[in-house]
């Protein structure tokens, strides 16, 4: 850590204080801002977790309306009792712990597009704590009374979506939503700065806000009083692919927030509640609003919900390029489907897969001779698809074949066995789905195994069984049948 830091929180939750006359300088992962609350929770083992929830929010002043015009104040005790404290006071903690959770959960994108209030989860993605607190918020208000409004869990995203098409409508940013960002050292995250021009709808605060839905939702209907706010947050964004395997309440998992936000809402439901959420913030022309929020929802819904999560190269470590990489000319026709044989085993994490996707790439770039890793997209067993040359560039992946299509292969060795169901749906249904919508393959692509075309075994008897089943694919190649055709 460099000079200037005033404190860290470790990862076993004890606080180390170094003295500094500069400023301060905190490690910002879902593991240290959960021990930061544990310590809370220590403190104050009376308090309640709407109020400490609710401190949290006004910790960092972001206290919002929302739960007030829409689900009402809470008579809480709890609440009430500490109402007219300092938030320092309410919750019995130190100085040095209150500025940490104040830069924790404070969310603003300063002059240099690095996004503050964000913290990175142990499965490499990138959320903002204020949209997911003020959904917990409101879960918990609704728990205390059931007359709320149908779809109440997501008005802390909806406000933060209308914001972002208004702005839009205002102001012609680059984006309506987006975009995602880098963080500086992933095993130490102090600065996240992003990839572009930023919206009123980062990445990290979209993320956030499902997460908030989805945990918001199921706090409104579930016995609150025996729940820590630690453990919650602890399971929702550590538990792993082993463990998952032996839980059937999969839906309180981070990495299947897309998934399950899906079963929460539709485009009809969010359309409405981002209406609601603007109704604080009248513009002229109120048709014209209306047009944009629906085109800002089908974006929404393509980009976060019918896309599939993909873990960017900065978050798994990958080297440059050794040469500027050739320009893809989408929409291409084809998508060819490949094992890595070696590694051999699916990654269950993301430490592994990304140990994997740098082994693949140093093998590719140095015992190849490669420019690149080739494959476009990797496919892990955590839940996650990992970015390889990615849609716009031309890959290494299938010999003579490059330029016309994506290779996409699965980590793992697939001769007698096969992926996950959930991770081949990735494949077969999200990122097909999610290249044509967005330009990158042809509405009528052809799906092939790496061996129709390569003499090799790739992608592995039980994996190629498998996909001669999936809508697109084509026993034959009709690439090479119209070569034959122009030849005779």
């Amino acid at each position: 850590m460099r000079p200037g830091a005033l404190w860290i929180i470790t990862m076993s939750g004890i606080f180390t204080v170094i003295q500094s006359s500069v400023t301060a300088v905190y490690l910002r992962n879902m593991e240290d801002f959960i021990s930061a609350v544990t310590h809370s929770e220590d403190l104050n083992p009376r308090l309640s977790l709407l109020a400490l929830v609710t401190s949290l929010c006004k910790i960092a002043d972001q206290s919002d309306n929302i739960t007030h015009d829409f689900l009402g104040s809470s008579d809480n005790r709890d609440e009430i009792h500490y109402k007219n404290n300092s938030i320092t006071e309410q919750l019995n903690i130190n100085h040095s712990l209150s500025n940490f959770l104040n830069q924790a959960i404070h969310h603003f994108i300063t002059d240099a597009h690095e996004e503050r209030g964000v913290v990175l989860t142990p499965d490499g993605t990138t959320i903002a704590l204020a949209p997911l607190l003020l959904g917990l918020e409101s879960g918990l208000r609704a728990n205390e009374d059931s007359n709320q409004p149908h779809g109440f869990y997501l008005l802390p995203l909806a406000k933060n979506l209308g914001l972002s098409f208004l702005q839009f409508w205002n102001a012609t940013p680059p984006e309506r939503l987006g975009p995602d960002g880098c963080w500086d050292n992933v095993s130490a995250p102090m600065i996240f700065t992003l990839s572009g021009v930023p919206s009123l709808a980062t990445d990290a605060e979209v993320q956030g806000g499902m997460d908030g839905a989805i945990l918001g939702k199921h706090l409104s209907v579930v016995n609150c009083s025996d729940i820590k706010l630690s453990t919650l947050l602890r399971s929702y964004y550590s538990g792993t692919m082993e463990e998952l395997d032996h839980v059937s309440d999969t839906h309180l998992r981070g990495r299947y927030r897309r998934h399950n936000f899906k079963k929460i809402t539709n485009s009809f439901l969010l359309q409405e509640k981002v209406a609601d959420a603007l109704h604080s913030h009248p513009q002229q022309g109120d048709i014209g609003v209306e047009s944009l929020i629906e085109k800002g929802i089908k974006e929404f819904v393509l980009r976060y919900m019918e896309c599939p999560a993909i873990i960017p190269r900065c978050i798994w470590g990958a080297a440059p390029p050794q040469v500027p990489l050739t320009p893809l000319s989408p929409p291409l026709p084809y998508l060819y489907i490949h094992h890595t044989e070696i590694p051999s085993k699916p990654c269950l994490n993301l430490q592994m897969c990304s140990k994997n996707m740098r082994a693949m790439q140093h093998f590719h770039q140095k015992g190849r001779g490669w420019y690149d890793l080739g494959y476009s997209f990797v496919v892990g067993s955590d839940g996650y698809i990992y970015e390889g040359r990615g849609w716009t560039w031309v890959g290494a992946h299938t010999k003579g074949r490059n330029p016309v299509g994506y290779g996409v292969a699965f980590i793992g060795n697939y001769s007698t066995h096969l992926p996950s169901h959930y991770d081949m749906e990735l494949v077969r249904h999200h990122l097909v789905n999610c290249g044509v919508s967005n330009g990158f393959l042809q509405e009528n692509y052809t799906i092939l195994g790496h061996r129709q075309v390569v003499a090799t075994s790739c992608p592995g008897d039980s994996l190629y069984s498998e996909i001669t089943t999936w809508e697109h694919y084509k026993d034959t190649d009709p690439l090479w049948t119209s070569a034959v055709t122009d030849m005779t």
